[in-house]
């Protein structure tokens, strides 16, 4: 096999010495449920693109461990993130995705809100004596709108996501993100697998040429192309000047470049992946982008979820070729769920012991040092007893 030597930026961390994470870590209840405390919920998600809630009531969920929030779009065209919890008996007022014809009104006993949270009447409001409706809104969540996307911050107060991908923005800016409409409705697909070991998955492509035969045949590893910032790594697949022996591989090689005609050259024979960390991935193709999350499930489990934007084309020829696009990255990303669950089995061996990293896998050091940043136990070669510092279960401030 021909392989192409890694360029590691000068930015990226060392493997020097370094391990993979100790077995334990990928199937241990008490440590899924900090890592969610201090890692996944104080960090930015993706809730849905702007142009997914186009009018005023549009709206759009997102289930993270046991934090449920939505988007929607207020009257006056402003996007908002509310908490998905009505404020009379905690009721869950809304799923999945859709439109608001009038209020937000909970399905249990009636209580109705405005697309800009504020409580908007309660039924047989005469039967509570001295109520406040100023003080019953729904709880608001910190949103910010970042390359067309509306992130959402469940817990505490992380930095801008605008600051974290400005390094990106100008080789980003040719695609047009913000412009995309969604090409289909969000999915969620549930892995055997723990949200870490995707996620380390994700973040390296040392398993490229042998994990993903076609994507090989078609491009080069985009370890060859890498480019870093605090938490983002950004790699570049390269179009082989050699067509594939397979069919659908080759006609995507032979006609990508030609329809694709609204970006620049080199950025129409290439496919682009950038990780976010913790747990955010956004693929960039020339015909279609998409983005998924990783989300934990339990223990030794996780849901990924995501969606497919794409710009405004009624060409006949860009319908069939985001379906090839489409279909080639399925086949990858079936063959990631199986190889992960191949992890968590093997994990499972008492005679495993972490192994050592290459420098193609770097960027798992990143993301394990965050890990052990918060939770420091994560290190240990068995769990501990118990954690220094475990929040109480029922932590968190009550809403206002």
């Amino acid at each position: 096999m021909n392989t192409i030597p890694a360029r590691v930026p000068d930015t990226a961390p060392s493997t020097l010495g370094a391990r993979a994470l100790p077995a334990w870590a990928y199937d241990h209840g008490e440590l899924q449920r900090l890592e969610l405390e201090r890692v996944l919920l104080p960090s930015w998600q993706i809730v849905c693109h702007v142009n997914s809630i186009p009018r005023p009531g549009d709206y759009a969920t997102l289930d993270f461990g046991r934090e449920s929030v939505f988007a929607i779009r207020d009257r006056d065209g402003r996007v908002r993130a509310f908490h998905n919890a009505c404020r009379h008996r905690g009721a869950r007022l809304l799923d999945g995705a859709g439109r608001c014809a009038g209020p937000v009104t909970c399905p249990y006993h009636g209580w109705s809100y405005r697309t800009d949270g504020s409580l908007l009447a309660i039924p047989s409001v005469e039967t509570f004596p001295g109520i406040d409706r100023t003080d019953l809104g729904l709880v608001e969540a910190r949103v910010e709108i970042t390359l067309g996307f509306v992130f959402v911050a469940l817990r505490g107060d992380p930095p801008p996501v605008a600051a974290a991908w400005a390094p990106f923005l100008e080789e980003l800016a040719p695609y047009r993100i913000e412009e995309m409409l969604p090409l289909g409705p969000i999915t969620e697909e549930h892995w055997d697998a723990d949200w870490k070991i995707a996620m380390d998955n994700y973040l390296e492509s040392y398993h490229v040429p042998v994990g993903h035969p076609g994507l090989y045949r078609m491009f080069t590893p985009d370890y060859a192309d890498q480019r870093h910032a605090p938490g983002i790594a950004r790699g570049i697949g390269h179009l082989r000047p050699q067509e594939s022996p397979r069919w659908a591989e080759r006609v995507y090689q032979r006609h990508v470049a030609r329809i694709a005609t609204d970006l620049p050259e080199d950025y129409r024979r290439s496919w682009r992946f950038y990780s976010a960390l913790p747990n955010l991935g956004i693929d960039l193709f020339p015909e279609q982008m998409d983005f998924f999350q990783i989300v934990p499930r339990g223990p030794g489990r996780c849901t990924i979820r995501g969606g497919s934007f794409g710009l405004p084309d009624d060409r006949r020829e860009m319908r069939p070729l985001r379906y090839l696009g489409a279909r080639l990255n399925a086949g990858v990303n079936a063959e990631d769920r199986t190889l992960c669950a191949r992890v968590q089995r093997g994990l499972q061996s008492g005679s495993y012991r972490p192994g050592p990293l290459s420098r193609i896998e770097c960027w798992m050091v990143e993301f394990h040092d965050l890990l052990a940043a918060r939770i420091p136990e994560i290190r240990d070669p068995a769990p501990p007893a118990t954690f220094a510092g475990v929040p109480s279960r029922s932590s968190g401030a009550p809403p206002r």
